[in-house]
C-alpha cells in the first residue's frame, strides 16, 4: 500500500469517522455505514490493496460509490481529505472524553452545546463547579461517574497497552538489526520484562559508530519528533503516539547495559547488593573488582559471574528470582510450542466476526491440535446470546466438522453467566450438553466484595462449571477490577478443581501475573485463553503467554498444554 497505510489504518480511519460524523450530530444512518464498512474490510477475504487497483472495491456488499472513492484515496495516496477535515472539524478533547464510562456522542454534543465544553479539562472543572447537575440526561450520580472517568483516565494518560507498544517497537527493532554497523540490539524495559502496559519503548544496540547509529534513529520515517540526541541516548516520539528511546553501547558494555535497562529497578537493586556482599562493583557499563573488568560475552555470563542462573526477563522483579537462581534451578517457563489447544473463542452464533469453518481452519494453520468454542450464553441479549435450540443448532454442526477431520477435536462449550445470585443462565439439562462450561461476570460489577466473591464461589461451586473466565472483570487503562477477595476464589478453585482463566485479550490480561503465582502454589490449573471474537483474535494468546510466563507458569501448570486424548479426559472427568 501507498504510504504507511494498512488495512489495519483503513479500518481505524472508517471506524473514526463513524465516531466523529455521530460527534457531530449527523444522521445516524451515515455514521454506520461507515462502521459497517470497517467491519466488512476486517472480515475480507481478499487483498484490499488488489481490489482497489482491480477495480473491484464495489462488489464488497456494503460498500458504495461514496465509500469506494474514499477507501480508494486512503490506500492510493494514504491520505483522506474528507477525514482530515472532519477530524479539524470536532475538538480533540471530545474523541478523548469517549473513553469514560458512560459518555457518548449524544452526551458529549450536549455538554458542548449547552455549557461549550471542549476539552477533558473543561468537562473536569464543570463537574467540580455541580454543572451538570441540572442538564437535561445527568443529575448527580452521572456527574460523579464522569468524574471517576476523568480520575482514572488522567492516572493512566501516559501508559499504554503493551500489544500497541509491542506493533510499534517490533518494527523499530527489526530494522535495528539489520542496520550495518549494528552488532546486536534488543527491546528492554518493561516491554521485554512483559508488563501489561509501559510508559515508552527501551531499545538497547551495540555499535561501534554510535553517532552513526544515533543519526540514523532520529532520522527513520516512524518518528514523528525527536526529544533529544546524543551519541549513547535518542528518544523520538513515534508516529504511533509513544516515546521510544535507543541506548547505544559498544559490544562489549551490550550484556551489561542490556541488563540494566531491561530493569526492573527492584531487581537490579538486589542484583547489586549481591554483587557488593561478592566484592564487585556492579553498574550499566560492567562488573569489576578492584577496577578491573571481569569480561562478559552474554547475559548468561553476567549471572553466572555472580553465581546465579539466567534468569527470564519476565521474572525480573525482585520477587525470588534471584533465591531460584542462587539454586541453580529455574522454572521451565511455559512457551508458545507448549500450547496444545486453545479455549474460549467467539463465532458468528454470538458476537464474534468469523465463521466456525474459519476459526477451525486458522487454529490448523497454528499447529493445534484442538479448540473450545464458547459463544455467549441466552442472558447477555447484547452479544446476541444462545437460545437452546441456538445451542442445539451449533452442536450440530460441531458434530458434522468433527465427523470430516476426527484428527482434529472441537470441544462445544458456552460462556455462561454468572448471574448475580452465582447461578448460570441455563438450566443443568442445557448445561450438561456442553463439553466444558467457561463461566463469567458479565454484569452487576457494582457488588461489594464479600457480594461479589459469594457470587463467583458459588459459580465455582456448580459442577457444570469447569473454567472461570477474566475472574476480576479489569480492563486495562479503562476499567479497575470489581472489589473481589481474588485469593479466596482461587482457594474455592482449588477445592472444587475448577480451572481459572488467564484471558489474553491485551485489554484483559486478567489473571494478574501476582496471582498466578499464588494460584500455582495452590494447585489451581490455569487455561491461557485468547477470547478471540476474530480470527486475528486467536495471536492474542501471546500477550497471555507473557503474563504467563511471568507469573512463573510453566507448562504442566496450564491445562491447554495438554495434548488432544488427555485434554478429552480432562474434560470427561470434570463433567462428572
Amino acid at each position: 500500500m501507498t504510504g504507511s497505510i494498512t488495512p489495519k489504518d483503513v479500518i481505524r480511519i472508517l471506524e473514526e469517522i463513524g465516531v466523529l460524523l455521530e460527534l457531530k450530530g449527523e444522521s445516524p444512518f451515515k455514521s454506520l455505514a461507515y462502521t459497517n464498512a470497517a467491519r466488512r474490510l476486517e472480515t475480507l477475504d481478499e487483498d484490499l490493496e488488489e481490489l482497489v487497483r482491480r477495480g473491484d472495491l464495489k462488489s464488497v456488499k456494503g460498500i458504495g460509490d461514496a465509500l469506494n472513492r474514499k477507501i480508494t484515496e486512503l490506500v492510493t495516496t494514504g491520505r483522506l481529505e474528507y477525514y482530515e477535515t472532519l477530524r479539524a472539524s470536532v475538538p480533540p478533547g471530545h474523541l478523548e472524553m469517549l473513553r469514560i464510562p458512560g459518555l457518548g456522542p449524544r452526551k458529549i454534543r450536549t455538554l458542548h452545546e449547552k455549557l461549550d465544553i471542549s476539552t477533558l479539562g473543561e468537562l473536569e472543572y464543570a463537574c467540580l463547579e455541580n454543572r451538570l447537575v441540572e442538564l437535561p440526561g445527568f443529575g448527580t450520580r452521572t456527574q460523579q461517574k464522569i468524574l471517576t472517568g476523568i480520575e482514572h483516565l488522567k492516572r493512566y494518560r501516559e501508559r499504554r497497552l503493551c500489544s500497541e507498544a509491542l506493533e510499534a517497537a517490533e518494527p523499530l527493532l527489526a530494522k535495528l538489526r539489520g542496520r550495518a554497523g549494528v552488532v546486536a540490539a534488543s527491546l528492554a524495559g518493561s516491554l521485554r520484562r512483559g508488563n501489561e502496559t509501559v510508559k515508552d519503548i527501551d531499545l538497547v544496540a551495540a555499535s561501534d559508530d554510535p553517532e552513526a547509529l544515533s543519526q540514523w534513529f532520529a532520522s527513520l520515517p516512524d518518528a514523528e519528533s525527536v526529544i533529544a540526541r546524543g551519541s549513547t541516548k535518542v528518544s523520538v516520539f513515534l508516529k504511533a503516539g509513544i516515546n521510544a528511546d535507543l541506548r547505544i553501547v559498544t559490544p562489549r558494555e551490550y550484556p551489561f547495559a542490556l541488563h540494566h535497562f531491561t530493569g526492573s529497578k527492584e531487581h537490579n537493586v538486589a542484583m547489586r547488593g549481591r554483587a557488593k556482599q561478592l566484592g564487585i562493583k556492579m553498574n550499566e557499563y560492567g562488573l569489576f573488582r578492584d577496577e578491573a573488568l571481569l569480561p562478559c560475552g552474554s547475559e548468561e555470563d553476567v549471572f553466572a559471574a555472580l553465581g546465579l542462573a539466567w534468569v527470564p526477563p519476565e521474572l525480573r522483579e525482585n520477587t525470588g528470582e534471584i533465591e531460584a537462581a542462587e539454586t541453580g534451578v529455574m522454572p521451565a517457563l511455559v512457551q508458545m510450542k507448549d500450547i496444545r489447544g486453545i479455549f474460549h473463542i467467539h463465532t458468528t452464533a454470538s458476537d464474534g466476526s468469523s465463521t466456525l469453518e474459519a476459526v477451525v481452519e486458522a487454529a490448523k494453520k497454528m499447529g493445534l491440535e484442538y479448540i473450545g468454542i464458547t459463544d455467549h450464553s441466552e442472558s447477555a441479549f447484547y452479544a446476541g446470546g444462545l437460545t437452546p435450540e441456538d445451542v442445539r443448532t451449533q452442536h450440530r454442526a460441531i458434530d458434522a466438522l468433527n465427523r470430516k477431520d476426527p484428527a482434529f477435536r472441537i470441544f462445544k462449550g458456552i460462556e455462561a453467566d454468572i448471574l448475580p445470585d452465582g447461578r448460570l443462565d441455563y438450566d443443568d439439562a442445557t448445561l450438561a450438553s456442553f463439553d466444558f462450561v467457561i463461566a463469567a461476570v458479565h454484569s452487576h460489577f457494582g457488588m461489594n466484595e464479600d457480594e461479589m466473591t459469594e457470587r463467583i464461589i458459588r459459580a465455582l461451586a456448580n459442577r457444570r462449571t469447569t473454567i472461570l473466565a477474566h475472574p476480576t472483570g479489569r480492563l486495562l487503562l479503562a476499567r479497575e477490577p470489581y472489589a473481589l477477595d481474588l485469593e479466596r476464589v482461587i482457594d474455592a478453585a482449588a477445592e472444587h478443581g475448577k480451572v481459572i482463566e488467564l484471558n489474553a485479550n491485551p485489554h484483559r490480561l486478567d489473571l494478574d501475573w501476582r496471582h498466578c503465582k499464588y494460584a500455582k502454589r495452590q494447585g489451581v490449573r490455569i487455561a491461557v485463553n485468547p477470547d478471540a471474537h476474530h480470527t486475528d483474535g486467536l495471536a492474542d494468546m501471546k500477550y497471555g503467554l507473557n503474563i504467563a510466563r511471568k507469573g512463573w507458569l510453566e507448562a504442566r501448570d496450564i491445562v491447554n498444554c495438554m495434548g488432544l486424548e488427555e485434554m478429552t479426559a480432562f474434560l470427561a472427568r470434570s463433567k462428572q
